[in-house]
């Protein structure tokens, strides 16, 4: 499955019940507050084409502000076109955002992150977060929300501030990722 395109990021009602981060072609809309005003708005929805799909998944400014701004940050930036999802593991989860999946059938498919750098944090009044160590940014352990089925979450390598761009989505309830 590739993810031809996550656009659309909205600030409408949530009808869904997906928890989200997202990936695509980035064709945003400027529906976002001011960087350097507070978070005051429903959380965004972002619409991810696939070709297996449509996917709607809330993106938790409000719980994950960190996590979220990267994400908006690199669907503006046009990082996630044309990746593809590279681990799809029935009854467990499928992952997705690593830019060498770009070619479906690259053996380092997974290992990839955005380079590093800096993004503002849409919720924090655009205070500056970076992107370090092979474009990782800090943990952000705040939200107790669990990984239930349906729910996306950024994947890691188990190792501290080690998430960069790279989620996975829950088919299962995988309370043991929590």
């Amino acid at each position: 499955t590739t993810v031809s395109n996550c656009s659309r990021l909205r600030v409408p009602t949530v009808q869904s019940g997906l928890l989200g981060m997202g990936c695509g072609r980035s064709r945003l809309k400027n529906d976002y507050p001011d960087p350097n005003a507070h978070w005051g708005k429903p959380n965004p929805v972002a619409t991810f084409e696939t070709t297996m799909g449509i996917i709607k998944a809330e993106i938790f400014m409000d719980r994950v502000p960190r996590t979220a701004s990267n994400f908006i940050d690199l669907c503006r930036t046009g990082f996630y076109n044309g990746v593809h999802f590279h681990r799809v593991i029935p009854g467990f989860m499928n992952q997705f955002g690593c830019p060498l999946a770009k070619d479906p059938k690259a053996r380092e498919a997974g290992t990839g992150n955005p380079p590093d750098g800096s993004f503002q944090n849409l919720a924090k009044n655009g205070a500056l977060e970076k992107r370090f160590g092979g474009g990782n940014i800090k943990d952000e352990n705040i939200s107790k929300d669990s990984n239930k089925p349906g729910s996306l979450s950024m994947a890691n390598t188990g190792r501290p501030h080690s998430g960069g761009s790279q989620f996975f989505m829950n088919l299962i309830h995988n309370a043991n990722l929590d």
